[in-house]
């Protein structure tokens, strides 16, 4: 679960509370970007490749480029995943 609470607070209130004070954003907006960033780093490795593949492809990208890039970014993720080869990618997406 992402979003954990105490005492009626949840434990990124005081993340949510910064992003008031120093952004345009009102307290409900600050809330939803919290759980979107957190639900986006939560991403299992195989809904990563996933869904990058059809972001990559329907920008218009052949599959060799799609793999290429997607096996390039997989180490930089918030918790990088072990090194997964070509085909490994493509059993993700194709079984």
């Amino acid at each position: 679960m992402l979003e954990h609470r105490t005492s009626g607070r949840t434990t990124y209130d005081d993340l949510i509370d910064h992003l008031v004070r120093s952004t345009a954003l009102q307290r409900g907006e600050a809330s939803r970007v919290v759980l979107d960033v957190l639900a986006y780093f939560d991403e299992k490795t195989e809904e990563y490749v996933r869904r990058r593949h059809r972001e990559l492809q329907s920008g218009g990208l052949a599959n060799t480029e799609i793999f290429e890039r997607i096996a390039a970014e997989l180490p930089h993720r918030a918790v990088a995943p072990p090194e997964l080869t070509l085909r490994q990618l493509r059993r993700i997406v194709y079984g």
